[in-house]
């Protein structure tokens, strides 16, 4: 399919090959992606069944969530290395099995550890199955088109998990825990025979050099963050926490040694490289502030609600509903206008709205009305569909084919990373200013000042938030259209 000594791309190849069509590579990656990426939060409300069902505390059933994001944050940066070594038939046909024998043990599984190994089998499907779409698009589609195609993924990533809450509810209370891993199963079989029959291999094999120290540092490093910080924002356990504390160290020092380790390599497991290209390092700082403030808005928000507001869960979901379902709808459109307009005209409004929307929660009181609320998580997924996939998009736009896979896996790698730092930082930040407040109450038990305190800890959280939505907004006024390096240069 390549050929050498001529300047033709991957996606002028493709596009020459009469027997290659696009559709049924997209249509097989994007139904696989859905349903894996819609089992991360069909979970997270049966946790309380789960409990009932196996007579297990709360920090225990949590690991179903934390060890998922775990084995995410261990297994994503080795992507890279995947991705260069396996045809990308091989990949998604072999993710997507591990996913569906994880899904069969989970829905058979008659005692909880049980359940928790096929919740962690899973996740390794779904860690690696997000690289093989963003590198497989990539590769398939010019610059100028995908933007429109990202935003499509964005649906998914975001549509899924948005209709994944109220999906689990219905499934749980009239069918039971079991069918919401039964339910997955078919979809999940026939995505395989989907791609069996129609998906086309692209890229090139390379065989990159499997290096052990780099894939033990890596482990160590980013496993050790997610591990880490998902612990201190369990149960009060807080960053001075000797465990905490010690997974933290280590796992700094682990990715300080890993990087050193990766610009020493000839064949890197993840080429640190890519931060030379000054849209990718500004996509991914953008990246960690849009992240950290969507994640930590879908845990701290729903405390909100259920505490000062007085909301039940099912209430509070809803609230949030609106906003989860415009930004899925919103993204392939978000796309299409950065393949149009490019990043700067969709990047810098979105900025000044999620940095206006962050100054409007943190004015929140036990007063707030509900439409507020509903109207602020709405303008907050607005601009995350206008700031994330186009940035996502516009960084990995710069980059040479070569470096595509590293590229992406350091961008998904993020996910779970940023994820768990956002939401342990905040809650942490949320709970010592709660107790600072109770501590100077007259009556710390009452409910007005439990209340108050709550309010307290939510308003310096989205200050602090409004904080980082600013410094993100400034970051937007320096962003421009990337071309491919390698393209680039060829025009020079």
């Amino acid at each position: 399919m390549f050929m050498e000594g001529t300047n033709k791309t991957n996606y002028e190849f493709l596009a020459d090959d009469p027997n290659f069509s696009v559709k049924p590579v997209m249509i097989s990656l994007i139904i696989g992606a859905f349903f894996a990426i819609l089992n991360e939060t069909l979970l997270n409300i049966a946790l309380t069944t789960l409990m009932a069902e196996f007579g297990l505390s709360a920090t225990t059933v949590q690991w179903m969530v934390t060890g998922f994001m775990l084995v995410m944050g261990i297994l994503i940066p080795i992507s890279a290395l995947m991705l260069q070594s396996f045809t990308t038939r091989q990949m998604f046909m072999g993710t997507m099995t591990v996913f569906t024998i994880g899904t069969v043990i989970c829905a058979l599984a008659p005692t909880f550890p049980v359940l928790l190994a096929g919740r962690l089998i899973q996740a390794v499907g779904t860690g690696l199955l997000i690289p093989i779409i963003f590198n497989t698009f990539l590769l398939i589609f010019p610059p100028e088109r995908r933007g429109g195609v990202m935003g499509m993924v964005g649906l998914v990533i975001m549509f899924a998990p948005a209709i994944g809450p109220t999906l689990s509810g219905i499934i749980v209370e009239h069918l039971g825990w079991r069918f919401l891993f039964i339910t997955v199963i078919p979809f999940a079989l026939f995505s395989m025979a989907f791609a069996y029959k129609f998906l086309k291999n692209v890229g090139e094999v390379t065989k990159p050099k499997v290096d052990i120290l780099s894939i033990l540092l890596s482990t160590l490093g980013f496993g050790g963050i997610v591990l880490g910080f998902s612990l201190a924002g369990e149960d009060g356990a807080g960053f001075l926490d000797p465990v905490v504390l010690t997974l933290i160290i280590v796992a700094v020092a682990a990715l300080i040694l890993f990087t050193i380790r990766q610009l020493k390599i000839e064949e890197p497991l993840l080429d640190v490289r890519v931060f030379k290209y000054p849209m990718f390092t500004q996509a991914v700082l953008l990246f960690i502030i849009i992240i950290m403030a969507m994640f930590s808005s879908e845990i701290i928000l729903p405390m909100f609600m259920q505490g000062p507001l007085a909301l039940t869960a099912a209430a509070a979901g809803l609230v949030l509903l609106p906003g989860s379902l415009l930004n899925g709808l919103m993204s392939p459109v978000m796309g299409k206008l950065f393949d149009k307009y490019g990043p700067r005209k969709l990047m810098i409004p979105a900025a000044a709205i999620l940095t206006a929307t962050m100054f409007s929660l943190s004015q929140v009181g036990t007063s707030t009305p509900i439409y507020v609320i509903i109207i602020s998580y709405m303008l907050l997924m607005l601009s995350v569909s206008a700031m994330m996939m186009p940035a996502q998009t516009n960084g990995l736009n710069q980059l040479p084919k070569q470096l595509y896979p590293h590229g992406t896996a350091i961008m998904n790698t993020l996910q779970p990373v940023s994820g768990a730092i956002g939401v342990s930082v905040f809650i942490s930040i949320m709970t010592a200013r709660r107790e600072g407040f109770l501590a100077n109450a007259v009556s710390p038990d009452s409910p007005a000042a439990q209340s108050q305190s709550m309010v307290a800890g939510v308003e310096l959280v989205y200050s602090i938030a409004f904080a980082l939505a600013l410094a993100g907004f400034i970051l937007t006024l320096f962003v421009k259209r990337a071309k491919p390096d390698d393209v680039a240069h060829q025009q020079t």
